[in-house]
């Protein structure tokens, strides 16, 4: 099982919001000190998002992709304002190994079909769901889409992996949701990384007896609930 430790970007700063609202803000300081921490203690992905752009539509943390890049040399998985195929390809010429997509899918369709058949396993399916609709625009705006139908047209299309996040849930300190989180896996056919409640040890071994592909762990580890060292061990053992 794969884990990958967040740094999610508002205004340059490493922050975590509680389940997304973002007048519900913890600044928690320098991102770049953060993917460097991460790197120390193991860390082989980091889960990089852009909430400015998230919120506004704009991109806008290429140059800290960059240099995160430069600095530890790990994995990338980047997600938050990429509404165009441009967007795509600066943030993957930054640096993001993959790039998760959710918004553009929905708002423009024939793109989102281009950037898989273009990028391929570059693709991420950001599936943000709320009661269980598919939600948009940094989680501002709900769809009609169920998240599983979602999830399953992007199978069709020849994704792989899917980053499925239960907004109830993030930031809130309350467990994942490991029964959404394995029927996504299982009814998609998509690899799928949790993301939104990892709060303990017991939700890491939750997932990975159930056969998760990754989970994101976010403000657990910069609350110090979890260890991240502790984490990498749980998801190997």
């Amino acid at each position: 099982m794969i884990l990958f430790p967040a740094i999610d970007i508002l205004e340059g700063r490493a922050v975590r919001l509680f389940k997304g609202d973002k007048s519900r803000v913890t600044d928690y300081g320098d991102p770049l000190g953060f993917a460097e921490k991460w790197a120390d203690e193991g860390a082989e992905w980091l889960h990089v998002v852009d909430l400015s752009g998230a919120f506004s539509g704009e991109s806008g943390i290429d140059s800290e992709i960059s240099e995160i890049k430069k600095r530890v040399g790990v994995k990338i998985q980047s997600g938050g304002g990429l509404r165009t195929l441009d967007d795509i390809a600066r943030r993957l010429d930054a640096g993001a190994d993959r790039v998760v997509i959710g918004t553009m899918a929905v708002a423009h369709p024939d793109d989102f079909a281009l950037a898989v058949y273009r990028w391929g396993e570059k693709i991420v399916a950001g599936i943000d769901a709320k009661d269980g609709f598919f939600a948009v625009k940094g989680w501002t705006e709900t769809t009609p889409v169920r998240a599983d139908e979602f999830g399953r047209k992007c199978r069709r299309m020849g994704l792989g992996y899917a980053l499925f996040t239960d907004i109830s849930k993030d930031g809130a300190m309350q467990g994942v949701n490991i029964p959404e989180t394995v029927r996504m896996q299982e009814e998609t056919g998509l690899k799928v990384i949790a993301s939104g409640g990892v709060s303990s040890l017991e939700d890491i071994a939750g997932l990975k007896a159930r056969g998760v592909y990754g989970a994101v762990l976010g403000r657990s580890i910069y609350d110090g609930a979890v260890r991240l060292k502790d984490a990498f061990r749980t998801a190997k053992d």
